[in-house]
């Protein structure tokens, strides 16, 4: 019903898993990550975890259609079975031909005498099994147990079934039950998903927005996001129910966008016996006479409708809504409601020139320049801040040429926290063309932007975080053979550094050269991404090589001065 108000395409906030809104954060990557390293380390079980609504689904889907071609998958949705029905599961998910049943059922011997002889097979034909299992807090001990025998057929270097077990926290207390312990002990990987940060939140809202057709003027300003990350709990599916009936609300109210007071109404209603920010007012519930998501019981569109007039008496403190010549109301004999679509938005503002885009007071106007000319000026004064003056031309091929080497890449105020160095922002203050401003200094309530003169100006972090645009360019020095990133099986002084400097932080002994990158430090390197926060792939891109320069004491630029407490960090 909203879509056509707010000149949307589709609705943007469904539960369903359509792909075309698939919004992977750090955190979602981060699983990915521990999923796919673990089935090619040989292992036996891997673990995901995480509340629900989180986005568990989302990354497993992710990992079914990112396995190497020589795997085969096989997949259970419902593990409320006993061993011998998941036995059964397994060998209908893997096509596991099962010997004549005779005078009675196949035994549980028979089932895995079976499995057996298919994943020596698949072993023969250089072929892997993995097998996920969903909900996996509903696998009951015997079954768990069970399982675990089933990773006991294994060759000198690998076990012939890799298992990969999602569920709910309550999973990660399953398994540290003593009689569990030594499943316990054979899981190589696990990492449990958290909720969306406030700037991950913003981006997630704006990635779904952008993907239904949204236009510049968003119905969810940026101002509002740390309200929703808050009623929401920072969980993609509390937050997709709580956008969608803010919009309904909104189109009720007949505003161009979401406001504070629609959004608390709207999360008394979705979030109903649950905690609810203070400060709302009565929602539908109130009204409804205690009835629940009428649109249940009123079918979609007709739900829809009743959700609408419902939520207009809410607004109105349960006031009759009279008709109008706008907006009218008819019950026509079949019964059905109707509610004629609100009158159009008041015009937008419109948006400020790039002159007038400012971050903060009026003061630091000149801090933004617009446009990719402005964008060079920025990069030549974060150059400058490296002791470098950069040709003309493009600024990112002119450092290049100094062995420092451009970074653009997508985050907010977290992401630059995490890489602690200057960068050039990307500010969404005009939507025709993209202002920058130069970021020198972050601490925990204020941020440093330098003007074009060097001039510096003091805004508050919540500020600059609700005109950020979600890109940032930075500068890094990479080792002078760097060949773009660094994966397993390459060797090199590239390689060798990497290993030197990883053995330093965690204190080995030195390598030796000109050796590969084998598993043992890739896995390094993964624990190392892990610990810091980073994309945790087993490859060395720049963000990697940053937090590994910072750790070794290279002086560089930072945002903060806080080497001592990254130099404690390696000591984790």
């Amino acid at each position: 019903m909203y879509t056509h108000f707010f000149n949307l395409k589709q609705s943007p906030f469904s539960i369903a898993p359509d792909p075309r809104y698939l919004f992977m954060s750090e955190r979602h990557r981060e699983a990915l990550a521990h999923l796919l390293y673990g089935i090619g380390s040989g292992g036996g079980f891997v673990l995901l975890t995480g509340e629900i609504g989180a986005g568990k689904t989302t990354v497993c889907r992710c990992f079914m259609e990112q396995i190497p071609d020589n795997c085969k998958l096989g997949y259970i949705f419902n593990p409320k079975l006993s061993v011998e029905e998941l036995l059964l599961s397994i060998c209908d998910e893997f096509g596991i031909e099962l010997p004549p049943q005779g005078a009675g059922p196949v035994s549980v011997k028979g089932y895995v005498d079976a499995i057996n002889a298919y994943l020596l097979a698949s072993h023969a034909q250089a072929k892997n099994n993995v097998l996920i299992i969903d909900e996996a807090q509903n696998l009951s001990a015997e079954v768990l147990e069970q399982l675990r025998l089933l990773t006991n057929l294994e060759t000198s270097e690998r076990k012939l079934l890799q298992i990969i077990l999602i569920g709910q926290p309550e999973l990660r207390t399953m398994l540290a039950r003593p009689e569990l312990e030594q499943l316990a002990q054979r899981v190589i990987a696990r990492y449990h998903l958290g909720s969306l940060t406030e700037a991950e939140t913003g981006a997630y809202i704006e990635h779904r927005l952008a993907v239904a057709g949204a236009s510049a003027i968003a119905p969810f300003p940026r101002r509002l996001m740390g309200l929703v990350h808050s009623l929401a709990k920072g969980v993609p599916r509390r937050i997709n129910l709580l956008c969608d009936r803010a919009l309904l609300g909104a189109y009720v109210e007949n505003q161009p966008q979401v406001t504070r007071t629609i959004l608390r109404r709207a999360a008394s209603e979705v979030f109903s016996g649950q905690e609810v920010a203070p400060g709302g007012r009565g929602g539908l519930l109130a009204v409804a006479g205690g009835s629940r998501w009428p649109l249940v019981a009123a079918g979609a569109l007709g739900g829809v409708i009743v959700s609408a007039v419902l939520w207009q008496l809410a607004a109105h403190d349960a006031k009759p809504v009279m008709p109008s010549a706008q907006a009218a109301s008819t019950a026509p004999a079949n019964g059905t409601a109707t509610v004629a679509v609100p009158k159009a938005p008041p015009a937008a503002k419109p948006a400020p020139a790039p002159s007038q885009a400012v971050v903060g007071n009026p003061a630091p106007v000149a801090a933004v320049n617009s446009g990719a000319s402005g964008k060079a000026v920025a990069l030549r004064q974060l150059a400058g801040m490296w002791g470098l003056a950069l040709a003309d031309g493009d600024p990112c091929p002119a450092a290049a040429r100094l062995n420092l080497r451009c970074l653009q890449t997508k985050g907010g105020i977290d992401e630059l926290r995490l890489l602690d160095r200057p960068a050039v922002l990307t500010l969404r203050d005009d939507p025709v063309a993209p202002n920058y401003v130069l970021l020198s200094a972050l601490d925990k309530r204020n941020a440093t932007i330098m003007a074009p003169g060097g001039a510096a100006h003091t805004v508050g972090v919540d500020e600059l975080a609700a005109r950020l645009a979600g890109e940032f360019t930075t500068f890094w020095r990479a080792p002078r053979s760097w060949r773009d990133e660094v994966s397993v099986g390459d060797r090199g002084p590239d390689v060798d550094w990497l290993a030197q400097r990883l053995s330093q932080i965690y204190e080995l002994k030195k390598p030796l050269e000109n050796q590969p990158l084998d598993a043992a430090l890739r896995a390094r390197l993964t624990e190392f991404q892990t610990e810091q926060h980073l994309k945790a792939d087993g490859v060395a891109g720049p963000k990697t090589f940053i937090r590994l320069y910072q750790l070794g004491g290279v002086q560089e630029p930072r945002l903060a001065a806080r080497a001592g407490k990254a130099d404690a960090v390696a000591g984790k």
